[in-house]
């Protein structure tokens, strides 16, 4: 089988860990990293055993997919680039900075019948697909994503770095159009959005509602939501879900909660993430997580962070995004 020659455009934190799992699947050619900072880029190569480049057009001709974890504010410029070079793109959440990015991206992709996929990886978290298979009517969602502050995406609010992962998987488990969005937020340690909360409603009655920070003391992932008669919680980092059904008690009897922990086995999300990407690439087939419900997930984001912006003007105190 021949093998596809990959790159990766942006190797910081994120892109390196793609370089990682690119090579070690056989199925792959490592071909380049680029970087606009030339030492990280050299040192990323020299890591896995490849080529390091300053720009990504030195690339085109010689690879046939790419992954794309530069900066959000590139992804459009960047990614429509490689697709209309004829270059299959998984980009990294978010697909772009704008919900013209987004369409961009969608529209190059279709007009040159390119693969183009986006990094939601918690779609791939086994507990997540447990959850899937699970849900049939939820009705009310507490979901909330906390994690230590670190210098990485701060180019972004909360919202887009953090939230946008737990936005999509509810838009995934709910199915329903969005009826109402409300939401509270406040820059902590950097110029943006840190730490925010939202309340969504949808058409079908359900009722979600996260909380996402970059600045809590510890690290939590969980999603927990009910239905009739069963709660189900989720864990993210534990990758398993525990499921509690109600069943009715015999005779006068109360109620009898019967608990059920659904094992799955553990995988790496991003590795799952990146096979899915290359399977498409290989056999010419729909992404698992399209451009299009990245997109929806921007949408929902983009509302998030308009809310938050009105709620920050009606208060009396300013509590503006600092410079």
């Amino acid at each position: 089988m021949d093998k596809i020659n990959v790159a990766i455009i942006g190797v910081g934190y994120l892109g390196r860990q793609h370089a990682r799992i690119y090579s070690e699947l056989e199925s792959v050619e490592l071909v380049g990293v680029v970087d606009k900072n030339p030492e990280t880029a050299a040192a990323v190569a020299s890591e896995f055993g490849t080529t390091a480049y300053a720009d990504f057009r030195k690339l085109l001709g010689k690879v046939t997919a790419a992954s794309l974890a530069a900066p959000t504010s590139e992804h459009a410029s960047i990614g429509c680039e490689l697709l209309r070079q004829g270059i299959d793109v998984l980009v990294e959440k978010p697909i772009a900075s704008s919900l013209e990015g987004a369409e961009a991206l969608i529209q190059t992709a279709q007009a040159y019948q390119r693969i183009l996929q986006v990094g939601h990886l918690e779609r791939f978290n086994p507990a997540v697909v447990a959850a899937r298979s699970i849900a049939r009517h939820p009705l009310f969602f507490e979901v909330h994503r906390l994690g230590v502050f670190t210098s990485r995406s701060l180019d972004i609010d909360v919202v887009f770095d953090l939230m946008i992962h737990d936005l999509d998987v509810v838009l995934d488990l709910v199915r329903s159009p969005v009826k109402s969005v409300s939401a509270v937020g406040l820059p902590i340690l950097s110029h943006k959005i840190d730490i925010a909360n939202a309340r969504i409603e949808f058409e079908s009655g359900c009722v979600a509602n996260l909380t996402a920070s970059r600045v809590s003391t510890e690290k939590v992932r969980k999603l927990r939501f009910f239905q009739p008669s069963q709660y189900v919680s989720l864990d993210y980092t534990r990758q398993d879900v525990v499921v509690l059904s109600v069943k009715p008690g015999a005779a006068d009897a109360p109620p009898v909660i019967a608990p059920r922990k659904i094992e799955t086995a553990r995988v790496e999300p991003l590795k799952a993430e990146i096979e899915s990407f290359l399977n498409a690439v290989k056999t010419r087939t729909e992404p698992e997580v399209t451009a299009a419900s990245s997109k929806q997930a921007l949408e929902l984001a983009q509302r998030v962070v308009e809310q938050i912006q009105a709620h920050t003007a009606s208060l009396p105190v300013s509590v503006a995004e600092k410079s």
